[in-house]
């Protein structure tokens, strides 16, 4: 699902923490010596995405948020601002000449450079606590 997030709006705040849960606390994030990434370039996106996201020739960066149940991908459009959310039950990265980020019948792929480089201990954080989230809860 994917919203607009430009302007605060307490009903897409609610339906983000019901969906992957509310952000961890301070002491946490501190733990976990961070919960976001570095922005990146997106280099491809799957059709409805892109209705979302087009803008002609300009770049399109995003940055993705941990939460307890998900990861949010912050997405930036000029001025705009839209934020995916995609549970941890439907999300699959694959590592394919950058990275691919697939949840709900849609994707995004970031392109292979040095943003991407710079992100590799958070995809391993992130891809971690998807697993121990699945292994609690399905298993």
């Amino acid at each position: 699902m994917v919203l607009n997030t430009t302007y605060t709006d307490k009903d897409n705040d609610a339906l983000i923490n019901e969906l992957v849960g509310k952000p961890f606390s301070l002491w946490r994030k501190i733990k976990m010596k961070g919960i976001g990434s570095g922005r990146m370039i997106i280099d491809k996106v799957s059709p409805k995405l892109q209705r979302t996201l087009y803008n002609g020739a300009d770049l399109n960066y995003a940055n993705l948020e941990l939460r307890p149940k998900g990861i949010l991908v912050r997405i930036t459009r000029r001025l705009d601002n839209f934020t995916w959310i995609i549970p941890y039950y439907q999300l699959y990265t694959y590592k394919t000449n950058g990275l691919s980020i697939h949840g709900q019948g849609e994707f995004l792929h970031f392109r292979n450079d040095k943003f991407l480089k710079d992100n590799k201990n958070f995809i391993k954080k992130m891809n971690h606590l998807k697993m121990i989230f699945t292994k609690d809860h399905y298993i």
